[in-house]
């Protein structure tokens, strides 16, 4: 990352948006808005196959596994303005298994690019379904979005709900209905 060049970048907007880069409290804005930026698009540089690949096992399993209340932080790519929500990611092995850490994984890589939900949430589900080749997966993100809550139609009570289905989540209707009341369950209290 060029880090010079986005701390001139922001320089130059402080300056434009009427304010004093050199006050006391602006004096180190660039800087960390360009370290911020490094930490919140390191999904550019991690590759999900990879993250996947690294921990996978052989199993006998033919049951849906599922991570869900997975949190999450983007960026939106038409204002750089936050995207904070929730994955649910289930699948049906076919022979393998992924270490379960490395599901979250992949939905931080993904979030951690400029993003569109629609897109993570296919991203998210095509890089699971061609690295472990399983039976079935299923994406689900609920987010709240900061280019709706805190500019433009200013709805902060708004949630946007996409899904990408594969394989038996996508042609089994019982399959599909599992999924969903496993998401939509609520956790025991003493979770």
């Amino acid at each position: 990352m060029a880090r010079e060049e986005i701390e001139k970048a922001v320089k130059i907007i402080l300056e434009n948006v009427g304010e004093d880069p050199n006050r006391e409290g602006l004096i180190k804005t660039p800087h960390r808005v360009a370290k911020s930026f490094e930490f919140l698009t390191k999904g550019y540089s991690q590759d999900p196959k990879e993250i996947l690949q690294s921990a996978l096992f052989t199993t006998t399993n033919d049951e849906m596994v599922l991570v869900r209340d997975i949190e999450f932080y983007s960026l939106c790519e038409h204002h750089l303005l936050p995207i904070i929500g929730r994955a649910h990611v289930a699948y049906i092995p076919e022979g393998k298994v992924v270490g379960l850490s490395k599901i979250p994984r992949v939905v931080e890589v993904f979030a951690r690019r400029l993003q569109i939900q629609e897109q993570m949430t296919e991203q998210i589900a095509d890089a699971i379904a061609e690295t472990i080749n399983p039976k079935g997966v299923a994406v689900v993100l609920q987010a709240r979005h900061m280019c709706m809550e805190m500019r433009g139609v200013e709805k902060i009570n708004s949630t946007t709900v996409s899904s990408a289905l594969r394989g038996l989540f996508k042609s089994d209707l019982r399959t599909r209905n599992e999924f969903f009341n496993l998401i939509n369950a609520h956790a025991p209290s003493n979770f």
